[in-house]
C-alpha cells in the first residue's frame, strides 16, 4: 500500500473515531498530494508523496515561528500537533550525530575545503543524505557544515 493510500484510509479511520485534528489535518495532506498530482499530470510514487509531506512540515514550522511572534501560542501549539500527525507518515529524521558525521566524512572526501566553498560542501552532503533515504532538514544540515568549516 502507497502513502497516498494510507492516508486515504488514515482519513476514515479518522471519521470514524471522531478525531477532528487528526481528519483535518490528513484532509489538509490528502489535499496538496491531490494538487501535486494534478500538476503533474500523472500519479504521485512515494518519493514525490515524502516531498510534498516535508514541505507541509516546513510550512509548519515557519507558521509556529511566526505564531509565536504574534504571541498567539493555541495556534503554534495546533501546528505543532499537525507536524506530529504528519511525520508519522515519513521515515525516521536523521539526528544530529548522522549528520555530522555524514559531513565530516564529506569534508574528509572533498579535500579539507574552506568556508568560501560552503555551497559545494552542502550539495554533496545533502546529495549523499538523501541517497540513503533518510529525512533531513536542510537548516541543520547547515549549521554542522558551518561549524565543521569553521572549527
Amino acid at each position: 500500500m502507497g502513502l497516498s493510500d494510507q492516508i486515504q484510509k488514515d482519513i476514515v479511520d479518522a471519521m470514524r473515531s471522531r478525531d477532528e485534528l487528526r481528519l483535518s489535518t490528513l484532509r489538509m495532506a490528502k489535499s496538496a498530494l491531490t494538487n501535486k498530482e494534478k500538476d503533474k499530470r500523472a500519479p504521485l510514487d512515494d518519493q514525490e508523496v515524502l516531498q510534498v509531506l516535508s514541505t507541509l512540515i516546513k510550512q509548519r514550522r515557519d507558521s509556529i515561528e511566526q505564531f509565536q511572534k504574534g504571541g498567539r501560542q493555541e495556534m503554534a501549539d495546533k501546528e505543532a500537533a499537525e507536524i506530529v500527525l504528519i511525520e508519522h507518515y515519513m521515515p525516521k529524521a536523521m539526528g544530529a550525530e548522522e549528520i555530522a558525521a555524514a559531513v565530516k566524512a564529506t569534508i574528509a572526501e572533498m579535500g579539507a575545503p574552506t568556508i568560501k566553498e560552503m555551497g559545494a560542501v552542502m550539495k554533496n552532503v545533502m546529495a549523499k543524505l538523501q541517497a540513503t533515504g533518510a529525512r533531513v532538514e536542510g537548516k541543520m544540515v547547515s549549521e554542522s557544515v558551518k561549524k565543521q568549516l569553521a572549527g
